[in-house]
């Protein structure tokens, strides 16, 4: 029996879905890329986005119109508001939350199917009293910890997520987080160094530590845990005594709680990335506090301050949203200015759009969608505009890159600098995917470089 797996949404899906596949295959499916293969589809959706909720909808229409042919069982999990859950209670055999996924087989057979897993082996069942499996009123932290324990297959070899936090207490007005995933709830700093340990030990060269706020980690313990610059202190001192290379880096924290302290800890360690991931979402302190962001925008350019100080050569991310209720054309400039300002190597900007169950949902969308469109436009060229200059400054620099592919243009490999910057190459080297290599920079795109292996280029020197 085969399953098909379709994830939505973030890099904490993404995560989630590594783990899923772990408890499907041990049940005995065997993956396919083809959905129409399969006897088991499930979904982990999104309700952060419309328009990941809106491909749900395509995927179960298509999945339901084919059981008319033959016998199938559908499922979706993931990040689920309560209006978009009793939705698809109609459409879908189950649903249920990631943190229930240890349950799975016993849903599976509760309802109906037997397993392949089953038929070799006496199956150790779990107390099921309905036959509808559906999202709990409330979370139990206790399952999202022993979610965690399943040990996940990663779909890289050399990249790879460890979720150290999940839910979200900041109640950010235009965001359904805490309504999907519940209040913030720390993993055990002791089974995040395990699991990156075990990583780094197998080659892998990328790793990043996944929460909705990770440098909040650790407060919900009430002080049994440690806090997120000494989590990244921990991990800095074994990527010391390892003797191995490998890039460290975090998504995403909050500028309420951006400390100091995180900083200077990633300045200590070679193998935490110069990278920094800091969403803004707005440069008006006005629209901050319709947002209830708990941050002004003092606050963030002191952290960019300090970022710019002790990292000099960090890449700093963001995200911003545009047209939010009530955002006037000044509020609008105000952000624009930040984007001169800070110079972002990139932004990661969104019209807005209400999400039932966010607080901002139940006010007016009052701008129109035409003048969302040419916010967003006005943000992308100031984006452009400065990543082409910074992207310039780098011509003629040596860089070290993690090569990560092959690139759309034939011939050539891509490839992330530590800064996480796109870098293609001339090669034909497959043998280079996964592993650090030293490239000359010699040409500059909006959002790319190209470059050359330093080897060839010294090759090229001595003959």
């Amino acid at each position: 029996m085969r399953y098909h797996l379709v994830t939505l949404g973030c890099q904490m899906n993404k995560s989630d879905s590594e783990r899923t596949r772990t408890v499907i295959e041990r049940m005995g499916f065997i993956w396919t890329d083809r959905e129409d293969e399969a006897n088991l589809l499930g979904v982990l959706a999104c309700s952060v986005r419309q328009k990941s909720i809106d491909k749900v909808y395509s995927r179960i229409s298509k999945w339901n119109r084919w059981k008319k042919d033959r016998n199938l069982i559908t499922f979706v999990s993931g990040c689920m508001l309560p209006a978009d859950k009793e939705k698809f209670l109609k459409l879908f055999d189950l649903v249920f939350t990631v943190d229930e996924l240890p349950e799975f087989d016993a849903m599976v057979r509760q309802y109906g199917i037997v397993t392949p897993a089953s038929l070799s082996s006496p199956a150790e069942t779990s107390q099921v009293t309905d036959q509808t499996w559906a999202l709990k009123p409330e979370k139990d932290p206790a399952e999202i910890r022993q979610f965690w324990k399943v040990r996940p297959q990663y779909s890289s070899s050399f990249e790879a997520f460890i979720p150290i936090q999940n839910g979200c207490d900041k109640f950010c007005t235009f965001c359904a987080v805490p309504y999907t995933r519940g209040r913030e709830v720390s993993r055990s700093s002791d089974e995040i160094l395990k699991e990156l340990r075990e990583l780094v030990d197998k080659g892998y060269k990328s790793i990043t530590l996944l929460g909705q706020n990770v440098n909040s980690y650790g407060l919900d313990k009430r002080g049994d845990e440690i806090s997120f610059p000494t989590l990244l202190e921990k991990i800095g001192e074994f990527g010391e005594r390892s003797g191995k290379e490998f890039w460290v880096y975090f998504t995403s924290p909050h500028p309420r709680d951006m400390s100091a302290d995180v900083i200077d800890v990633m300045a200590r360690y070679g193998c935490l990335a110069k990278q920094v991931h800091l969403p803004v979402q707005s440069g008006d302190d006005k629209v901050l506090i319709r947002m209830n962001r708990n941050h002004n925008m003092d606050r963030y350019r002191n952290i960019i301050h300090t970022i710019r100080e002790k990292l000099p050569d960090a890449t700093i991310f963001t995200d911003v949203i545009v047209g939010f209720t009530g955002e006037t054309d000044q509020q609008f400039e105000n952000t624009r200015k930040i984007m001169e300002e800070f110079r972002f190597n990139m932004a990661y900007i969104a019209m807005y759009s209400p999400r039932p169950g966010a607080t901002s949902s139940r006010w007016e969308d009052d701008i129109p969608r035409d003048v969302k469109k040419e916010r967003l436009q006005v943000l992308t060229d100031e984006l452009i505009k400065y990543n082409r200059i910074y992207n310039t400054s780098l011509i003629g620099r040596k860089l070290h890159v993690l090569v990560t592919g092959h690139d759309r243009k034939e011939g050539y490999l891509r490839g992330l600098t530590e800064g996480k910057l796109i870098v293609r190459f001339p090669a034909d080297d497959q043998s280079l995917i996964g592993r650090f290599t030293d490239l000359q920079i010699n040409s500059a795109a909006d959002f790319s470089l190209e470059g050359e292996k330093l080897s060839i280029i010294e090759e090229l020197n001595e003959s």
